[in-house]
């Protein structure tokens, strides 16, 4: 099988070695991704806001791969504060109410203070 990799370009996946997502065959893995720009952090402070950039970051890296959110199957959504649970899972039920995947929520420790919210996801292609 063919296996194509995609890159949003932080600085991370440089420094730890690996992709943003990556295909293999009909699978599409989205690693771990926070509200990273090119200019840093977006959305200081607040936890929808971060969940909406990090949601659009992913169907960036889903569609440059041949999928699209309708795709997703699984999402694990990792907070750092469950206080910020709502307004996430808010953000995550208007971009997947209607595609319904299986979705984990976690509290835990993020890559640093600033960063509230970070989500993975897996999509089958077709």
């Amino acid at each position: 099988m063919t296996r194509q990799t995609y890159s949003s370009g932080t600085a991370w996946e440089a420094l730890a070695g690996y992709s943003r997502a990556v295909r293999v065959g009909d699978r599409i893995l989205v690693a771990g991704t926070t509200a990273t720009g090119p200019d840093g952090l977006v959305g200081a402070g607040d936890p929808a806001a971060q969940a909406r950039f990090i949601l659009d970051k992913i169907e960036t890296a889903l569609r440059s791969l041949g999928g699209r959110l309708e795709d997703v199957v699984r999402t694990r959504v990792y907070v750092s504060d469950i206080a910020h649970w709502e307004p996430v899972a808010r953000v995550h039920g208007e971009r997947f109410g209607a595609i319904r995947p299986v979705n984990t929520l976690v509290e835990a420790r993020l890559v640093g203070p600033e960063y509230l919210v970070e989500i993975e996801c897996e999509a089958v292609v077709g």
